[in-house]
């Protein structure tokens, strides 16, 4: 129930982020368009009475003499200066050196600033950590449940503590280590047996082979609880550069003097390429973290029931302790026919 609750809680988490993020984004990027639109109209409107201003001007005179059909009309007429053309054409030369022409994932990276750059970074290397403990996490999980569920087989074909311990001895993993705690813990409580009975013995294995399962499940969920941090805080780091992105929008059409819309577009792609990577970290995250803990559940389990077969040898051993040897031997050939 504690694993569904959680699972549950992680896809609700994860798609509240996400939502927000969009959101977020999704805003901004409106404010941004409507701004700049709203810029472009008032630059057409103020540029119209300049662009009629020389047509308004223009004499409308009768001649009054022969001589002054041969005067040159053009000097009334006004042409731009050499420098107001310069000055004219500075802004927009200078605003398409600014922008950058590489909009693919590494130009964005590259163009972005230190901030942008920093979460991009910090977020790659996030899903590297992401995919190695995958890595390192599934060989040691396949590892472990292929020894324990040879100890188990073992276990089950054996008629006492020894015979198990003997067939076990040259291996390693948790199900030899069990059988050496029980069977040292009943070569120490052996004196005491005749006195106290089988109880207390039956008690202090027990409790030695629940505190080796929850040693083994510890070391199993060792390094998942990176995924779960990954997974939660993933996606607000990716929302981080996407405000920081858009922000070095607003401030690049301040500093531009112009509202052109390709001014904006560099700074919201890098915005919304930090949102990608932060997700591209934080969902595999989510759904490695849920394989591994239902893995370990069941991992869990199978340790329990290793437990569980090491207390039967146990119990069974302290029962024929006091039936002769002949006897034994008896009603286990019996038993194994």
């Amino acid at each position: 129930m504690a694993y569904r609750r959680s699972s549950s809680l992680a896809r609700v988490s994860m798609t509240v982020v996400i939502g927000s993020g969009l959101l977020i984004t999704g805003t901004l990027m409106s404010s941004a368009t409507a701004f700049a639109q709203q810029g472009t109209a008032q630059a057409q409107t103020t540029s119209e009475p300049t662009l009629a201003t020389p047509v308004q001007t223009l004499p409308q005179e009768t001649p009054a003499a022969p001589a002054n059909l041969t005067a040159p009309p053009a000097d009334t007429a006004v042409s731009p200066s050499p420098t107001e053309g310069v000055a004219m054409d500075a802004p927009a030369a200078v605003q398409r050196s600014d922008i950058p022409h590489d909009l693919s994932p590494v130009g964005m990276f590259m163009a972005a600033d230190w901030v942008v750059k920093s979460v991009m970074i910090a977020l790659g290397l996030a899903s590297v950590a992401t995919w190695t403990i995958l890595l390192v996490k599934t060989l040691q999980l396949s590892g472990s449940k292929a020894r324990l569920r040879r100890g188990l087989a073992v276990l089950q074909e054996a008629r006492s503590l020894s015979q198990a311990a003997g067939a076990l001895q040259k291996r390693r993993g948790t199900v030899p280590d069990m059988l050496l705690i029980a069977a040292r813990e009943l070569k120490l409580s052996e004196p005491a047996l005749d006195y106290a009975g089988n109880d207390g013995v039956k008690e202090r294995v027990s409790s030695a082979l629940s505190r080796i399962e929850s040693r083994a499940g510890r070391r199993m969920t060792a390094g998942t609880g990176i995924l779960a941090t990954i997974g939660s805080i993933g996606p607000f780091v990716g929302l981080f550069g996407t405000v920081w992105g858009i922000m070095n929008s607003f401030i690049g059409i301040s500093q531009s003097q112009t509202t052109n819309l390709a001014v904006v577009a560099p700074g919201i792609a890098e915005a919304l390429l930090a949102t990608a990577i932060g997700l591209v970290a934080a969902i595999p995250a989510v759904v490695i973290y849920n394989v591994f803990a239902r893995a370990v559940t069941g991992y869990r389990q199978q340790l329990l029931d290793a437990a569980t077969a090491v207390e039967r040898l146990v119990s069974r051993d302290l029962d024929f302790r006091k039936v002769p040897a002949d006897v034994r031997a008896a009603r286990l050939k019996v038993v194994t026919e």
